[in-house]
């Protein structure tokens, strides 16, 4: 009788975990403008969480199925975001400011496949160069090794790509956006 008390907590606890990082993976699909996985993922969350509602509503005098529910708010969080990261879906761009010579970790940049913009620029203690590069993120591990090798003394800062407008950079076309051409008409009384 005792085990039987504990099932409907863990499985609660289980399907929280599973719909909150399914969650939090919708959110990043959407965020990266993929519009035909979020809409799948997002199905599978709302599914699993009117089933796990349902059954903390059926037991609402346990404070053991709130602690389950609450829990594995929780943990579904941290493993959302865990595997956000192992999967490393989209574009980045990094910025890497340096006083050093460039050409090495230029040659790597060019032998990955990644486009390389180089800017002289004056910093704060003297002339420096920038290096701009828009890669995968699933390359950013590499990307920072070679910056270790090649420039360890530089200032690398790295934010999220929505989308990349030519395919020969990163071989990832610019789809053309439909509602912004109709909202652009619309503005214009066409």
């Amino acid at each position: 009788m005792e085990m039987l008390f504990w099932v409907l907590p863990i499985l609660i606890f289980l399907a929280r975990v599973v719909d909150v990082s399914l969650g939090t993976m919708r959110i990043i699909f959407v965020s990266k403008n993929l519009k035909k996985l979020a809409p799948i993922v997002g199905f599978f969350e709302v599914f699993i969480w009117i089933n796990v509602i349902g059954q903390v509503m059926q037991n609402v005098n346990s404070v053991i199925h709130y602690i389950a529910y609450a829990a594995g708010f929780a943990a579904g969080n941290y493993v959302g975001i865990v595997i956000e990261e192992r999967l490393a879906v989209g574009h980045v761009i990094a910025r890497i400011i340096t006083k050093e010579n460039t050409d090495n970790l230029i040659k790597f940049l060019k032998k990955e496949k990644c486009g390389v913009t180089v800017i002289d620029a004056k910093g704060k203690k003297g002339d420096v160069k920038i290096l701009f590069t828009v890669i995968k993120r699933k390359k950013l591990d590499a990307i920072y090794e070679a910056i270790d090798k090649f420039t360890p003394d530089s200032f690398v800062s790295v934010e999220d790509v929505k989308s990349v407008s030519e395919d020969s950079f990163v071989g990832v076309p610019l789809k053309k956006k439909k509602f912004l051409g109709t909202f652009r008409a619309l503005r214009k009384g066409k």
